[in-house]
């Protein structure tokens, strides 16, 4: 089989480059020249584990390849998939669909035989319909469906979530198309892997309503975690107490500084936008994307709070900025409201990401970047550990204790022990945990 991937950001050259590893040979295009260039050198426009080796393999195999032209690459193609972006309207908080209508409009022109028209992108509802209404505009002589197939990849993860997922799901309404999707699937279905056959409408709304429900419980857990601060309970227990009940489940109950990333929040704004324009809106979801909002506002207070109430002049060593660990993904990071604002505050700031501080060094001036951990933390009068990437979870603290001018850590993802660093002489502040500080006997008080 024969397809072509429209866009090459994250979801296109993710999801391109494991359907080549199922033998399927595939053409993934792009309008940026640049992007292109680099991919045919083998150099990754992002960041994500495995991802350089996977398409090193399949484009050496004849089974991937990379191309401006996106003519020649739909014709003849089974299917073409459109994995461009649909950013977030300032104006409105909507999903900006013109990428995807222009696609559409461009990937009309290039159709030779019956193909399937398929929407990879988080769209909403009625995306698909007005991508085929372009298409038959178009090319009113075309032979073709259209197909939605929702992505729902974990940055950090997301090769094995493609190659293993929970389920797929696929929106289609010819049996013509949903073969041509069985067939691209088939290495999952021999696996077992639950295909949720849909009506075009359904399978957008399924995506919308996934995120947002994760949204949810991550934004749920974290008003626990104050609920926890205010009356001396442990939110890990309480996550573990709820999280082995069946009917809820154990993950997205982390407590933290609030989602963001490339789906959580566009996500969620564009269902609460689609829902009202339908006249059924969402109120769980907008009250998850207002507290949620304000979460990442209210970290820096935390912080400020656990430096003695004013971090003027004082120097914070941040560890991690990217949204979480495994991706240099900076998109609605909490970095991006909590070191500002910690700035803004008077304070300086020095910072190590394993992978983002190239992007975050566009969007955050004034950071010292460093070179490592303990770099970072060289006289901070206060660490913060904002991203859980694993290599911060096994510090050597007597080493910060002799880089470190303070003896503060907050840590707003819950990565340590609190008697652990307590022990080794700080004061200690995570989300959901009783504050731990240092009596005058040098023992651990709560």
């Amino acid at each position: 089989m024969r397809i072509a991937m429209i866009g090459t950001g994250y979801v296109g050259l993710v999801s391109g480059a494991c359907f080549s590893e199922f033998g399927v040979t595939t053409v993934c295009v792009d309008r940026d020249a640049d992007k292109i260039a680099r991919l045919q050198a083998g150099k990754m426009p992002i960041y994500e584990p495995g991802l350089d080796e996977l398409v090193l393999k399949n484009v050496s195999a004849g089974r991937l390849s990379f191309s401006l032209d996106l003519r020649s690459a739909v014709a003849g193609a089974d299917a073409v998939f459109i994995a461009v972006g649909t950013p977030t309207r300032p104006e409105d908080g909507s999903a900006d669909l013109s990428y995807v209508y222009a696609a559409a409009e461009e990937l009309a022109r290039g159709l030779d035989g019956y193909t399937v028209v398929v929407t990879k992108s988080t769209v909403p509802v009625g995306t698909g319909r007005e991508v085929e209404a372009i298409v038959r505009r178009t090319r009113p002589d075309a032979d073709f469906d259209i197909a939605s197939n929702p992505e729902f990849l974990r940055e950090g993860s997301a090769i094995g979530d493609f190659m293993r997922p929970d389920r797929v799901v696929i929106g289609a309404e010819s049996e013509r198309a949903r073969e041509i999707m069985r067939r691209l699937y088939r290495p999952l279905y021999l696996i077992e892997t639950p295909i949720v056959m849909t009506s075009v409408e359904t399978s957008e709304l399924t995506k919308y309503a996934a995120n947002a429900f994760l949204a949810t419980k991550i934004t749920f857990i974290n008003e626990m975690a104050d609920l926890c601060e205010k009356v001396g309970a442990d939110v890990h227990d309480v996550a573990r107490g709820i999280g082995l009940d069946g009917r809820i489940g154990r993950k997205f109950l982390h407590a933290g500084p609030g989602y963001g990333g490339s789906c959580f929040p566009k996500d969620t704004m564009a269902l609460v936008q689609t829902a009202r324009k339908a006249g059924a809106p969402a109120r769980i979801v907008e009250t998850v994307v207002a507290v949620n909002d304000d979460r990442k506002k209210q970290m820096s207070k935390r912080i400020i709070a656990a430096c003695g109430g004013s971090v003027a002049g004082k120097t914070i060593g941040v560890l991690g900025v990217t949204f979480k660990p495994n991706t240099d993904d900076m998109r609605d990071a909490p970095a991006l409201d909590i070191l500002p604002a910690l700035q803004a505050a008077g304070a300086s700031i020095r910072a190590y990401d394993p992978e983002g501080m190239t992007e975050a060094g566009k969007l955050l001036p004034g950071v010292v970047w460093c070179r490592d951990a303990y770099d970072a933390l060289a006289g901070a009068d206060g660490a913060t550990v904002l991203t859980e990437w694993n290599e911060f979870r096994a510090l050597d603290f007597g080493r910060m204790r002799e880089v470190m001018k303070g003896r503060v850590v907050v840590d707003l993802r819950n990565v340590y022990n609190p008697d652990e660093v307590v022990n080794a002489g700080f004061t200690y502040s995570s989300i959901g945990r009783p504050h731990k500080g240092l009596g005058q006997s040098g023992e651990a008080e709560q």
